[in-house]
């Protein structure tokens, strides 16, 4: 298969569904928008959004399943080819106004990512990458920091909202990042999160209770930037696991070090 044209089509769509995402905010009434679990909350955008790259995604392969957030389409984890969607990752900021929300794309082969696209709907940056191509932001290829001492290095992460069973761990963490690094922070979509490893603007990230559609496609852009990508316990089960570390190899022994030590047992 021909990845780079399948990535281009992919960011094709991304791009023409961010259109209708950037056209529907503000427009949103509390009326309209649903709780699906604790501070987990869907509308009409969401749900559309997804109906598009559901139709859009399934004409350019017709062969592949559906694993999607808001189950517009049956799962069928037993194909070879696997599009994992997030139609908008980021639905908080996106029902408060803020700025950071997101689509994201991501395509698995026998279970591993080989492609991803990421649209921050505000910026109008897409991001892209597919495995052995190079990771790209708006068509000028991207790298992860090259080299920069942990001390002046700047992490991201995204705060607990429902599952609070690892609490004290996490905010042990974020005690030895707060007290030895540049800082911290918190945007609320984890999928940009990735992207912004991957561009150099982290150094790394951190997060739990995530769910395979906010990282799916980010994974694959970070790797192909050059980070390294793990859970917590240092193996490769962060597309289920619900757990992610991502960083530049030049931070990585020292920041996963600390995520390792507070939650490498969660």
């Amino acid at each position: 298969m021909e990845l780079a044209v399948i990535c281009g089509q992919v960011v094709d769509l991304v791009t023409q569904t961010a259109v209708f995402i950037r056209n529907e905010a503000g427009r949103v009434l509390p009326s309209q928008i649903e709780t699906k679990q604790r501070n987990h909350l869907v509308s009409y955008v969401d749900k559309k959004s997804e109906q598009l790259l559901i139709e859009g995604l399934r004409r350019l392969l017709p062969e592949a399943g559906f694993v999607a957030e808001e189950g517009s389409v049956e799962q069928q984890l037993d194909r070879a080819w696997q599009w994992v969607i997030d139609p908008l990752d980021g639905t908080t900021n996106f029902l408060h106004q803020l700025p950071v929300y997101a689509i994201s794309v991501g395509l698995l082969h026998e279970g591993e990512p080989v492609l991803g696209v990421v649209y921050e709907v505000n910026n109008a940056e897409c991001f892209w990458a597919w495995k052995g191509g190079g990771a790209y932001l708006n068509g000028q290829k991207i790298s992860v920091t090259a080299s920069v001492d942990f001390q002046l290095a700047l992490f991201g992460t995204g705060f607990p909202y429902y599952d609070f069973s690892a609490f004290e761990q996490y905010i042990s963490v974020l005690r030895q990042l707060m007290q030895h690094t540049k800082g911290v922070r918190r945007f609320g979509a984890a999928a940009v999160d990735l992207c912004y490893v991957a561009c150099g603007r982290f150094d790394g990230f951190f997060e739990h209770s995530l769910s395979i559609w906010d990282v799916a496609g980010g994974a694959v852009i970070v790797t192909e930037a050059g980070g390294r990508i793990a859970d917590f316990k240092g193996g490769r089960n962060f597309l289920w696991g619900r757990e992610i570390v991502v960083a530049a190899p030049c931070v990585w022994e020292q920041f996963f070090a600390i995520v390792h030590a507070h939650l490498g047992a969660i």
